[in-house]
C-alpha cells in the first residue's frame, strides 16, 4: 500500500543538517560555500553568514571540497588536519537529475583506535616520502671524485690530471675508450670537481631508452602530448638538470633522428617539450661517452658530423687495462676491499701466482671484467688467500695459451718448408688488403690454438665477442 509522502520542507532539511553532530558543509559547483551546519561553524569559529558565498578553501583549512565539486569523484576517509587537529573527512558529489551541482562533506574526530591507525598511516607516508626524497637527491648527485679513480701508472695519471684540469670549464667533454674502462666514473669526477657540483648530475644511457621515448625523456612533454602521457605533462631531464650536468652515455647509439634535436639544444641552449610550443631555456654542461669509433660513424653517415664536433670539444681517451698493467695489483686490492663488505669477509689476500696470471691476461672487459672475476672468485673462496685454482678457467689458462701461440708462431717461422719472402715490387699489396689478410690469418691461428672455440679465441686476441663474430663473418671464417 503506497502512501503519498509530501517532500520535506526546505526548513526541515536545514534543521536536520544543523542538529547533526557531524560537521557538514555544502558547496556549489564552483566550490563556493552554500551551507555550513552549526557543528562545523563551532569548529571553525566562523559565522554562517560570513562563510556563505566564500571559496571553501578560504574557510576550511586543507579542504578539497571544490575539487570534488569539479571532478564528481567521492573521497572517503581522507585525513584532513583542521586547526591543529587530525580529522577524517568524507566528501561526496551532489548529483541532481543526472547533473553535478556541487558537493557535500563531513568530518569527524576519530576514536582513539582509529586515530592511532591514521597516525601510523601518516607516519608511514612521511617515511616513504623521506625515502623517496633521499633517493632522488642521491640519484641527482655525482657519486665519485678524482680520488676514486684507481691507478698510478703514468698513462692513467696523465689522463686523470688532464680531466681534472678541464673539469672547471663549461665546454663539452667526449669520453672515449673501451667498455669497462671507467668512463662513467670520469664523468662523475669531472662534475664533482666543476663549478656545477652543487647542481644535479643526471646520467642517461642512450642505448637503453627506446628511440621513440628518448626525446620525451630528455626534453619532457606537455599534457596530452601522446596516449599515456602523465596529466599535466612532465619535465625532461634537461630541465631537471638545469645549471648542472647531463651525462650522455653510449652516445654512439643515439638514433640519427634524435641527433639533430640534441644538436639544436646544445647550440641554442633551449629545448621544446614534446607536444609543446614554448621554448624553455636550459643551462647544462654535456659530458658524453662512447666505446664506438665516432669518426668512422661520421664517415659512413650514421653519426652527424656537426654534433660530433659539438661534443668533441675536449676529448679524453680512457686507457684500457692492458695498457696500464702496472695498475692491476693496486686495482685488484682496492676491488677486494670493496667486495669484502658485500661478502662479509675481512683480510682477503691474493697470491703472487694469481697476480702473474692477471698480468698475462689481456682484459678485453677491462676493470669491469676484473671486478667480475674477483666477485666470482670470492663466491667460491674457502680460505683467506685467492689461489690460481679459484680463478675462472679462461684466466687460469691465459699464460699457457699465450705460450702455445708464441711456440706455434716460432715453429712456423723456422719451418724449413717455409717459402722465402718475395721481395719483388709485384708482391706489394695495398696496405688495406695487407692488414685484412693479416687479421684473417691471426683469427684463423687463434681459432686453431683455441680448438675452434670462438669465445676463447676472441679473448686471446683481446677483442670483444661481437666484434670477433663480425670479423669472422667479414673474412668468411666459419
Amino acid at each position: 500500500m503506497k502512501t503519498n509522502m509530501k517532500p520535506l520542507p526546505y526548513e526541515w532539511l536545514l534543521e536536520v543538517i544543523n542538529i547533526s553532530t557531524l560537521p557538514t558543509v555544502i558547496v556549489d559547483q564552483e566550490g563556493l560555500v552554500y551551507y555550513l551546519n552549526k557543528a562545523y561553524c563551532d569548529i571553525l569559529s566562523v559565522n554562517l553568514d560570513d562563510a556563505i558565498g566564500q571559496p571553501v578553501q578560504e574557510i576550511i583549512e586543507n579542504s578539497r571540497m571544490h575539487i570534488v565539486a569539479k571532478t564528481g569523484k567521492e573521497e572517503l576517509e581522507d585525513i584532513q588536519p583542521i586547526n591543529g587537529t587530525v580529522m577524517i573527512a568524507n566528501r561526496y558529489p551532489l548529483i541532481i537529475k543526472g547533473e553535478l551541482v556541487g558537493a557535500v562533506g563531513t568530518v569527524m574526530f576519530p576514536n582513539p583506535d582509529d586515530l592511532r591507525q591514521y597516525k601510523n598511516k601518516v607516519q608511514q607516508l612521511i617515511e616513504e616520502l623521506k625515502h623517496t626524497r633521499t633517493n632522488t637527491i642521491k640519484d641527482l648527485n655525482s657519486n665519485y671524485t678524482f680520488q676514486d679513480l684507481m691507478g698510478s701508472s703514468p698513462v692513467f695519471q696523465s689522463v686523470k690530471q688532464f680531466a681534472e684540469k678541464v673539469s672547471g670549464s663549461d665546454s663539452s667533454v667526449l669520453l672515449t675508450g673501451e667498455s669497462g674502462t671507467g668512463k662513467e666514473l670520469f664523468a662523475h669526477a669531472i662534475h664533482n670537481s666543476s663549478l656545477r657540483d652543487k647542481y644535479p648530475f643526471i646520467p642517461v644511457n642512450c642505448a637503453s631508452i627506446p628511440a621513440d621515448l628518448l626525446e620525451s625523456e630528455l626534453f619532457g612533454y606537455e599534457d596530452g602530448a601522446f596516449t599515456g602521457a602523465k596529466k599535466g605533462g612532465k619535465k625532461g631531464l634537461f630541465e631537471i638538470a638545469n645549471h648542472g650536468t647531463v651525462f650522455l652515455d653510449e652516445i654512439g647509439d643515439m638514433p640519427f633522428s634524435m641527433q639533430s634535436k640534441l644538436l639544436r639544444a646544445l647550440q641554442e641552449r633551449e629545448i621544446k617539450r614534446v607536444g609543446g610550443q614554448n621554448l624553455v631555456h636550459v643551462d647544462v654542461r654535456i659530458i658524453a661517452a662512447t666505446n664506438r669509433d665516432l669518426e668512422k660513424m661520421v664517415e659512413d653517415g650514421s653519426f652527424r658530423q656537426d654534433l660530433y664536433y659539438r661534443l668533441n670539444v675536449i676529448n679524453i681517451e680512457v686507457p684500457p687495462l692492458r695498457k696500464r698493467k702496472e695498475d692491476i695489483e693496486f686495482i685488484t686490492n682496492k676491488l677486494i676491499k670493496k667486495l669484502e663488505g658485500k661478502f662479509y669477509r675481512q683480510g682477503t689476500s691474493i697470491s703472487s701466482e694469481v697476480l702473474e696470471k692477471f698480468q698475462q691476461h689481456s682484459w678485453p672487459g677491462n676493470v669491469r671484467e676484473l671486478e667480475n672475476v674477483l666477485e666470482r672468485t670470492l663466491n667460491v673462496l674457502d680460505s683467506q688467500t685467492i689461489q690460481v685454482e679459484h680463478l675462472p678457467l679462461y684466466i687460469r689458462d691465459a699464460g699457457d695459451v699465450e705460450r702455445r701461440i708464441n711456440k706455434a708462431t716460432r715453429s712456423e717461422r723456422n719451418s724449413p718448408d717455409k717459402s722465402p719472402i718475395d721481395m719483388s715490387p709485384d708482391s706489394v699489396q695495398p696496405l688495406k688488403e695487407t692488414l685484412a689478410s693479416a687479421e684473417k690469418e691471426a683469427i684463423k691461428h687463434a681459432l686453431s690454438i683455441a680448438d675452434g672455440n670462438k669465445l676463447t679465441a676472441a679473448k686471446m686476441l683481446g677483442v670483444g665477442k661481437t666484434s670477433f663474430y663480425e670479423k669472422c663473418k667479414r673474412h668468411g671464417i666459419n
